[in-house]
Parts: C-alpha cells; structure tokens; sequence
C-alpha cells in the first residue's frame, strides 16, 4: 500500500469508509467519527475531513462503496455462475445483508439521512448504483428499456428489505431473508397472472430477469 500521505482523496475516503458505520453507530454521522475512523488509519483529521466535504451523506456513499466492493468479492462470478437469475438476485442482497448486520445502527441513522428531502436525489443515486452492481453480478447486461426497469424494481425490492432488516431481532435475520423471498415471488405470481390473462400457454419458461424488470411495485 502507498504511504498514507500519498494518498488521493478518493483513496482516503475507501480507506476510511468501512470503519466509519462504527463510529457512526455510536457518534452518528458527524464529523467526530470522520476524526475517529481517521486515528485509527493514521491519517491527518484536516485530509480526513475534506475527503468528506459534503459531510454525511458523502459518508454514507463512502460506506455503501465500500459494501459493494465487499459484496462484489464475496460472490465473485464463478460462485454465482450455477444459480438462477432468481437465486442470484437473492443471493446477493442476502450478501448485502450479511455485510450491514454489524452495523445496523449505523445504517438506521444512514437511511433517516437519507430520507430527508433534501437528500432524495443523492438517496436515489445510491440506491440506483447499489442495483446496478447487483444486477452486473448477476450477469445482466441488457441496453434496452429492460436495464432501466430491472433496476428500479430491485430497487424498491432492496429498499423496503432494509426498512425490514434495520428492526429484525430474528435468528440470522431469518424474517428479512423471508421477507426478501415473498418480495420476489410476488414479482413471479404478478407475471403468471399477467401470462394467464394474455393466453399465454404453461409452457413458456418464465424469467424473473424479464419479470423483475417489469414490475414497479409489490402487489397488496
């Protein structure tokens, strides 16, 4: 690794940001957990602070980067290449999951910021590039209309388990994980339904890479 004072910005900000939701949980995201995160680096608390100018919400992106690098490693390619669209789906926003569970304080006080209305543009933008690696990993590389509505829908799919996950007490986070299952069998049961009024016959394989991506919103 470069010496500490040759680091970029951008590099201090991945440097620090696994360890900020520490911080956070205890401190929020304040500048004290920015000055916490960097003593525990070695970094000066003035680089620190203006690696994070626009204060939380750059932490908090700092934070989700630093989850989707380490979403990225655990599921590399190879470890999703036998599974289903379906599964593979699931199975990294279960890794997500995993990565977040140590700190979900920290990411109760993140989502409040991220609610603001202040912070709704920034919110989307994460929430998007959170979808955007997840449907990449999962080997999605559609251009058309379909990279678009694949990746809002996992969006909300994603977003309202995080609201679930932030209060689940469950073992190994067991009603997130079901919560998570019902989400997407909702999308498969909306697209047989959909199949069935159009005539469409039982023997068309059914996709969830198509389904998903054309539905917006859970059915009731």
């Amino acid at each position: 690794m470069s010496d500490i004072s040759d680091l970029t910005l951008d590099e201090i900000r991945a440097l620090l940001a696994p360890g900020l939701a520490r911080h956070a949980a205890f401190d929020g995201w304040r500048p004290q957990a920015v000055a916490m995160a960097a003593a525990e680096k070695g970094v000066d608390a003035e680089i620190a602070q203006l690696a994070f100018a626009d204060g939380a919400v750059d932490m908090i992106d700092a934070w989700f980067a630093s989850i989707d690098a380490r979403m990225s490693d655990a599921l590399p390619a190879e470890a999703l290449a036998t599974l289903s669209i379906r599964r593979k789906i699931i199975a990294l926003v279960e890794a997500r999951l995993a990565l977040l569970a140590p700190d979900r304080e920290a990411l109760r006080r993140a989502l409040a910021i991220l609610a603001l209305p202040t912070n709704a543009t920034r919110a989307a933008k994460l929430a998007w590039r959170a979808a955007d690696i997840m449907w990449r990993a999962a080997g999605d590389t559609a251009t058309d209309f379909n990279h678009y509505s694949k990746r809002t829908t996992l969006t909300a799919v994603y977003a309202s388990t995080l609201l679930v996950f932030v209060d689940d007490e469950s073992e190994d986070h067991a009603d997130s994980r079901a919560f998570l299952a019902r989400r997407i069998e909702g999308v498969m049961r909306f697209e047989q339904a959909k199949a069935k009024w159009k005539g469409i016959g039982g023997g068309e394989r059914l996709s969830l890479s198509r389904f998903i991506g054309r539905l917006r919103y859970p059915p009731a």
